[in-house]
């Protein structure tokens, strides 16, 4: 994720401003059903669904804002504290709002007034990291327990993990530390992890509850180093905080001890296996959860491996109650390009779709849909092993000749980047973006990194990441976002890269140590010198996909380059991406997403954009509707708190139609 950081910070060209839509909205319909938001995907398949059917296509421009509520914890890192990204998307249980801060605060507000009821701080030790992340913490998960004693002490939770790799239980009325889970409310997820500092291994997305266990994984850094951290998935009890079970993503050749000789003792997991960091999904009536595997360490040089990538870039479904592997599927062979797959597995089911199967999209990095069958994991629609390229990889390593390339729906990202397709404002931009292009090899997709230098687009920001899909599953219509960033990345010889001084190394440049291979890395922002990425727009889009026919509905540039340039320089070519989209039963596709302080209601069948309204900062995470009562409002609940690219903020920000039409 900090490549979009880096990418970002330069990115000064996009968005034209205004809204759309005519005449008088039409009255809201305070009939209809109720829904809250109890799961970071609207539901443990993560379809970002929601039922609710007051705000519609007609009356959405006539949506106002109820309240808005700061939390404080912000942070520009300038102060000795990490910089801050509030990107939570919230939890709607019980008639409250559940959300965790940059700082791992974990904070409950009434859903209806914003008032705060609760919170809970836990003195986080690792608010002053020296790593490249921001402190981010995407979401909390909510537990109502197993019914009996609603109202007992802990008899309904909230977990949350925090930068201090701890996973907390906290009672879900009060905020208080569940005193039976793990010591005082705390389990350490440390145990059994190589030494780290606190910033190269710690949970972000929220771990997921299925039957009696809370199953997550954690985030590992990228590119620094063969014998990083575990990637290892773990099972906890709700009740007692006891591991029940452990998937380290190790191949199953290895057995019990460490071929590659990485680890310390019997007791710890493998070192450098694929995390994953990424949310996961779980289908409780198949007992199985869904995990989407990054790469193993370093990223971009596999000659290492040994095997440790059988894994690697995939979805891997796992039986919920032992950890045991039912299948996996591998969307990157031998990933040398950190592909690692970055959003939430989605479960969905329609009759037209692959025989009417239940099913699994899978978002990737590289712009393509896998649409698998959740039983076993196989493609619902053929995919195509192709050829990609083999020139350019260094001796040693050894590539795959092939790669999958999914049918249906076919890819959605631009496969090539050759200098013919430089682009630029002016002459002058659009030359200068020619010749940086030129200098670089450019194959296609899956060039792999080269001791000269090689293009890689999509860029390792996607194409899709951790915002992933919403999908409708009455219409079968899936919609996505996505970042159009080419990168370069070389690998450098070891002892030339140990003369190189990171300090002097100057935007859009980056550099990564690949400890204990031969090389390091280098890896660019293929950025004109204008700042503006060296592709034709647009930089950002919102797609809509018909699950049925696997074409494209529409494509559409998403954000506007406000608040990246000074005006007049607002131009609507799109902006990159970070964050998910909402859709709803009346056919409304809510997202914020963009560099641009705008969240932004859309069409689904058509892709016009309904409302738009601007907030304090950007809008990363996923925008939550609920209604609570059958004579009440329906809510847009919108998190604005920026993204380690753009200013830190806090704002929670609730919107509903006006209380006279009711």
């Amino acid at each position: 994720m900090d490549s979009i950081r880096l990418l970002l910070r330069g990115c000064v060209i996009l968005a034209a401003f205004g809204l759309f839509g005519c005449g008088d909205p039409v009255a809201p319909d305070f009939s209809g059903p109720v829904s809250e938001w109890r799961e970071f995907g609207g539901d443990k398949g993560g379809l970002k669904y929601s039922p609710l059917t007051q705000i519609t296509p007609e009356n959405v421009s006539a949506l106002e804002k109820v309240w808005e509520y700061r939390h404080g914890d912000v942070s520009d890192g300038m102060s000795g504290i990490t910089k801050t990204s509030f990107v939570a998307t919230p939890i709607v249980a019980d008639g409250l709002i559940y959300l965790c801060t940059g700082l791992a605060r974990v904070i409950a507000l009434d859903a209806e007034t914003g008032v705060e009821r609760w919170s809970f701080d836990p003195e986080l030790r690792g608010q002053r990291s020296e790593g490249p992340y921001p402190l981010t913490c995407r979401g909390v998960t909510y537990w109502a327990g197993h019914g009996a004693e609603p109202d007992a002490m802990c008899a309904r939770r909230v977990f949350t993990g925090t930068r201090d790799s701890e996973l907390i239980a906290l009672d879900a009325r009060t905020g208080e530390p569940c005193s039976d889970f793990g010591e005082d409310g705390r389990v350490d997820l440390r145990q059994g992890i190589e030494e780290a500092p606190d910033w190269e291994y710690y949970p972000t997305s929220p771990p997921l509850v299925i039957g009696d266990v809370l199953v997550l994984g954690a985030l590992v850094a990228d590119q620094l180093r063969v014998d990083a951290p575990s990637g290892v998935v773990r099972a906890f009890d709700l009740e007692s905080g006891e591991l029940r079970w452990a998937w380290d993503p190790s191949p199953p050749e290895w057995g019990t001890r460490g071929e590659r000789g990485l680890i310390p003792s019997e007791e710890s997991y493998y070192a450098g296996t694929p995390n994953v960091w990424a949310p996961i999904s779980g289908d409780e009536e198949r007992g199985l959860v869904f995990v989407p595997t990054g790469n193993p360490s370093p990223d971009s040089y596999a000659a290492m491996r040994n095997g440790a990538d059988f894994y690697g870039s995939s979805t891997v479904a796992l039986d919920a109650s032992t950890g045991a592997v039912r299948w996996h599927y591998q969307f990157v062979h031998h990933d040398v390009w950190d592909y690692d797959t970055p959003a939430q597995p989605t479960l969905f089911q329609h009759p037209d779709v692959g025989g009417g199967q239940p099913a699994l999209v899978q978002a990737t990095k590289m712009g393509h849909l896998f649409l698998l069958d959740r039983n076993t994991g196989k493609p619902l629609y053929p995919v195509e092993e192709r050829p990609v390229p083999q020139a350019g990889a260094v001796p040693e390593e050894s590539l795959s000749p092939t790669q999958p390339f999914p049918t249906h729906p076919a890819p959605i990202h631009p496969p090539t980047l050759t200098p013919d397709d430089a682009w630029g404002f002016t002459h002058f931009d659009k030359a200068y973006c020619r010749g940086l292009i030129e200098q670089f090899r450019s194959d296609g997709i899956f060039t792999p990194p080269s001791l000269e230098g090689s293009i890689q687009y999509p860029g390792s920001a996607g194409g899709a990441n951790w915002g992933g899909v919403s999908v409708d599953p009455e219409r079968a219509i899936l919609v996505v976002g996505q970042s159009f960033l080419p990168m370069s990345q070389r690998l450098v010889p070891r002892a030339e890269f140990e003369e190189m001084d990171p300090a002097a190394v100057v935007y859009p440049e980056e550099l990564y140590p690949l400890k204990g291979t031969p090389y390091g890395l280098e890896r660019q922002a293929l950025l004109s010198n204008f700042g503006a990425p060296c592709v034709k727009p647009p930089w950002g889009s919102l797609t809509a996909v018909d699950l049925v026919s696997g074409n494209v509905l529409w494509s559409v540039p998403l954000g506007t380059t406000r608040d990246m340039a000074p005006f007049p320089l607002w131009f609507d070519l799109g902006t990159p991406l970070a964050g998910g989209s909402m859709v709803t039963a009346t056919g409304l596709v809510f997202i914020g997403a963009t560099t641009d302080k705008y969240v932004r209601a859309l069409s689904i069948e058509d892709g016009r954009e309904l409302w738009r309204e601007r907030v304090p900062f950007t809008a990363n995470s996923t925008p939550v509707t609920y209604r609570l009562e059958e004579d009440g409002r329906q809510f847009l609940l919108v998190v604005a708190g920026g993204h380690g690219w753009s200013e830190s903020g806090d704002a929670v920000i609730a919107y509903a139609l006006p209380e006279a039409d009711r």
